[in-house]
């Protein structure tokens, strides 16, 4: 069996967002497509994203959530720079406006 602490490992960051079934004047399909076109503009903010995709709740498939964002980080310091990004931070007052719940979770795969 392999060392899994001496394979080289990226920093997944994972966010998974309920929406409002209104907000901001639009209705809730309107919002998670606007969710999608600001987070995918955030897609290559800093050096260090391997990986970013947004997906949205499809009808008839197992979702408990709207929207979820699945990125993968080359480091902390690249995840952290994307974080503090001017652009990122600026999307968040829209996605707070639109969220009734968020849940979040980093690690290390």
């Amino acid at each position: 069996m392999s060392d899994v602490h001496n394979a080289p490992q990226s920093l997944r960051h994972i966010v998974m967002w309920t929406l409002k079934g209104e907000a901001e004047g639009h209705s809730k399909a309107h919002n998670m497509l606007k969710a999608r076109q600001v987070l995918m503009a955030c897609s290559n903010l800093v050096p260090g994203i391997e990986h970013f995709e947004v997906g949205l709740k499809t009808d008839g498939l197992d979702c408990t959530c709207d929207v979820i964002l699945n990125s993968v980080f080359k480091d902390e310091a690249a995840l952290m720079a994307y974080q503090n990004h001017p652009d990122h931070i600026a999307i968040k007052p829209f996605m707070k406006a639109i969220v009734a719940q968020r849940q979040c979770m980093d690690f290390w795969n």
